[in-house]
């Protein structure tokens, strides 16, 4: 008889079809978040029209979600360390789906902004638990390129949303966007079948014979008896403590990965709502427009991945830092007019290293904070990131409402992403003056 080291289990363990399985369902809720995340910024330009919005009160009704979801992402994230990922997530799933749903019937903005709050609720919930069940479960030498690829789910579902827009606005009108929403409900039974519980709320939970039947299926080589006792570091730490997240050295890092999640989630947020509003506005066509965001979302898929893998290989936080810089410049010459072929190419660059680096935040959070407070780190640091969501429509609306010239909407769009270059160079610079060892991108706690 031996002692099992669940870290040690997973972070050797070699790539196979269970860490498939894992991806593929974290990811495929991601994609259905996403979709309800990007509606707003497609169906955008239509409802004003309709209900007569000026660009103040549409960006206002835009942060509604956004509200829900800051509250979502401190609630469930923290919710999720005492009852299991799991039923966390499915309920912020069921929560999200059903509010976009009845979104769908609202027939003036009141109604609108308040079944928007409702599904920010569970989209802001849902992201973090996922990304920490993906890190939970990630090979170490893999970490960062697999989480980044499960959270280019959230870019395939702005993506599906942008797609579908273009084909269904024009003929079945903006509500048939948000009934779509009721489609993957069908598959909930599924996912909760599949879908794994965290191994390190088994374990503090003493849910052993659990959890020695997930890491059998992590590493089938691994020969693990039945009396074989399981252990991990943490598993008995405080699950839900906001304190932990300053001890032992993190507060400074915790501060600057709060920063770079503010200004991170301002811009994307600020571009996925105002972005088809600008190009329409420059005199592009509606679906031009939405092409646009196309784009943008393609581009967060490449820099999500490409970033990835850069990140297992390098330092996560430097990698970070610079494609912040190169969010700052691409976002700032958006505004310059250009060959359409370089507009995409800008759009999509500013997709790659606004709503990319957002993923790759999530998986720098992630391996940062430890296992019995990393839904708590991840979820603060979303919800504490929120306020730049809010912020961000509601800047676009302000800026369009005083009719500034299109480059200078541009620029106040791309100053934050020049505060997080050099938040997250501080968080780098902390990490290798820290005790612990530099954070590369691939460490796990």
């Amino acid at each position: 008889m031996r002692n099992i080291d669940v870290h040690e289990v997973i972070d050797n363990a070699r790539f196979n079809r269970y860490h498939w399985m894992v991806m593929f369902w974290c990811a495929l809720l991601l994609i259905f978040d996403g979709y309800d995340l990007f509606i707003y910024g497609v169906v955008l330009p239509v409802i004003m029209q309709e209900w007569g919005l000026t660009p103040l009160e549409a960006g206002a009704l835009g942060s509604y979600a956004l509200f829900g979801m800051m509250f979502g992402a401190l609630a469930f994230g923290t919710l999720a360390d005492k009852i299991g990922r799991k039923k966390g997530i499915a309920v912020c799933f069921l929560l999200f789906s059903c509010a976009t749903i009845v979104n769908g019937f609202a027939s003036n903005p009141t109604e609108f902004g308040i079944c928007r709050f409702i599904a920010g609720l569970g989209c802001g919930g849902l992201m973090p638990n996922v990304v920490a069940l993906m890190n939970e479960y990630a090979p170490k030498k893999l970490r960062s390129t697999l989480v980044a690829i499960m959270f280019s789910g959230y870019s395939v579902g702005g993506m599906l949303s942008a797609g579908l827009g273009i084909y269904m606005l024009p003929r079945f009108g903006w509500e048939s966007m948000f009934f779509i929403a009721g489609v993957p409900l069908l598959l909930l039974p599924l996912i909760l079948w599949f879908l794994p519980e965290s191994v390190g709320f088994l374990v503090r939970e003493g849910r052993t014979e659990q959890a020695r039947g997930i890491l059998r299926r992590v590493d089938p080589n691994r020969a693990i008896g039945d009396a074989d006792p399981i252990t991990m570091a943490e598993a008995k730490g405080n699950a839900a403590s906001v304190l932990e997240l300053f001890r032992e050295g993190r507060a400074l890092r915790t501060l600057m990965i709060w920063l770079a999640f503010f200004c991170c989630l301002l811009m994307v947020y600020a571009l996925s709502s105002w972005l088809p509003k600008l190009m329409a506005n420059a005199g592009y066509s509606l679906g031009s427009s939405l092409s646009f965001l196309l784009a943008l979302n393609l581009g967060a898929v490449f820099g999500a991945i490409g970033g990835g893998l850069l990140g297992d290989r390098m330092n996560l936080p430097r990698v970070l830092a610079v494609f912040f810089v190169v969010a700052a410049v691409s976002i700032s010459l958006l505004g310059i007019k250009s060959p359409t072929p370089v507009l995409y190419l800008l759009i999509g660059v500013a997709g790659a290293t606004t709503i990319g680096t957002q993923i790759l935040l999530y998986a720098c959070a992630a391996q940062f904070y430890g296992l019995s407070i990393r839904s708590t780190g991840l979820g603060w640091a979303s919800g504490i990131g929120r306020n730049g969501a809010i912020v961000g429509p509601l800047l676009g609306g302000a800026l369009l409402g005083i009719n500034l010239p299109l480059q200078l909407n541009f620029l106040a769009f791309a100053i934050p992403g020049a505060i997080a270059a050099i938040a997250m160079s501080v968080f780098a610079i902390s990490s290798q003056r820290s005790n612990a060892a530099p954070l590369p991108a691939a460490t796990a706690s």
